[in-house]
């Protein structure tokens, strides 16, 4: 195991330490995601339907939401409280960070995607007509893209209630814009356009494919390397916003 490895390892177990000592955060991102699906299920009660149409696709949501607010906090906390910057003074190069921390969370959002689809399939009866499998992939991915997204827009607030500030203004226009309250073929071309470049439409589509459809797509594999390619991307920008010094 070389020292990149060991330093980003190192990171990962920081990150989860900490987590195993605040359950309140645990229990956000582990137990909310499921409370909102069921929920949803029991709005929907009579209608099966129509929980069968929008329970992927939030399934998909609710945790990229929960895992964009946790981690856009946790990592500001880290470039506030100098943690970051005693960090960042060791040799710890900034991959080894960001890599450390999408470990860490990247573990969380494994768990989080578990539960959420063993509920949704298994208690709540969602029908599926594609793989289970596939549905947990996406709603790994899912969570992942929230992860990413948290950490890139953490380089911008100043304090915590400014990150949380960023997602109405980060995540609620791609939730307007994916597909869910109205199909994205029947908006104006602006509003169109503007959707095919927000990777959430991408992790909504990919949601409602597979539960629709019987197998695996080649357009559902397209949405899902859009959804990932858009979180390595964030990583990528987080990084680049990782400064030796803090304000």
């Amino acid at each position: 195991m070389n020292a990149a490895t060991r330093r980003t390892l190192a990171t990962a177990r920081r990150v989860l330490a900490q987590l195993r000592h605040d359950p309140r955060t645990v229990a956000m991102l582990l137990l909310v995601p499921c409370l909102l699906l069921v929920l949803l299920k029991y709005m929907y009660d009579g209608q099966p339907r129509t929980f069968d149409r929008l329970g992927p696709e939030l399934l998909g949501v609710f945790p990229l939401l929960v895992m964009f607010l946790v981690t856009s906090v946790a990592m500001l906390r880290e470039r506030t409280g100098g943690t970051l910057e005693r960090l960042l003074t060791m040799p710890l190069g900034k991959p080894d960070l960001l890599l450390g921390y999408a470990l860490a969370f990247g573990a969380v959002a494994l768990v989080q995607a578990a539960l959420a689809s063993a509920l949704t399939i298994g208690v709540l009866g969602l029908d599926v007509a594609g793989p289970t499998w596939m549905l947990f992939a996406v709603a790994v991915a899912d969570g992942l893209l929230g992860m990413a997204l948290g950490l890139l827009v953490s380089a911008f607030a100043a304090t915590e209630f400014q990150a949380v500030q960023f997602l109405p203004a980060v995540l609620l226009p791609q939730l307007l814009l994916c597909g869910l309250f109205v199909p994205r073929a029947e908006m104006a071309p602006v509003l169109r356009w503007a959707s095919d470049v927000l990777p959430l439409s991408y992790a909504v589509d990919a949601m409602g494919r597979t539960t629709a459809q019987g197998g695996v797509g080649g357009r559902v594999l397209a949405d899902l390397a859009v959804v990932a390619g858009s979180a390595l991307l964030a990583l990528a920008l987080g990084a680049a916003t990782l400064r030796r010094r803090t304000a």
